[in-house]
């Protein structure tokens, strides 16, 4: 029998593009101002130096323009009766299913810039060395939704010997 993994269901928040792009712009700042801080203050440096900082400066820029389109495009997530599916990455890509009889917990977070663009993200633990599945920047209602479904399938669902 030949099975064909289909994608997750739901995109994430159309919010997320601009939460990723105002999220990477700060840290890119940072980083860019630093760079120019440091050549400007440290004396006597190679003139080359000045090519670093602009191929910096350019990085920066490319990664806060083109990243979180490309995440948008990549980020998928789905909640059925029978798992927790999902895909994310920009980069590399990561797909994650974790059956229902695994979940542990779901949490939900939402920082405070988070809810500047009405985001929240749920973490759902599982039985898994892999570590917990992350749902970032869905709506905050969404979010909600997804959590108030999980629990009540995790609590219908009957327990399982699984030594967790």
């Amino acid at each position: 029998m030949n099975h064909v993994l289909r994608e997750p269901a739901h995109r994430v928040s159309p919010q997320a593009v601009p939460y990723w792009r105002l999220s990477a712009a700060v840290g890119d700042v940072v980083l860019v101002v630093a760079a120019v801080v440091a050549y400007a203050v440290i004396p006597d440096v190679p003139g080359w130096t000045l090519v670093l900082v602009l191929l910096v400066a350019a990085a920066a820029v490319a990664h806060v323009v083109l990243m979180p389109r490309i995440r948008f495009r990549v980020h998928r997530w789905e909640v059925t009766d029978t798992a927790v599916h999902t895909r994310s990455g920009w980069i590399g890509r990561e797909t994650r299913i974790a059956p229902i009889s695994r979940v542990q917990t779901v949490d939900s977070r939402q920082g405070a810039l988070m809810r500047l663009f009405g985001l929240a993200s749920i973490t759902v633990t599982t039985a898994s060395a892999a570590g917990p599945i992350t749902v970032d920047c869905l709506d905050a209602e969404t979010a909600r939704e997804v959590v108030a479904r999980l629990t009540a399938i995790t609590a219908a669902a009957p327990e399982q010997d699984d030594a967790t």
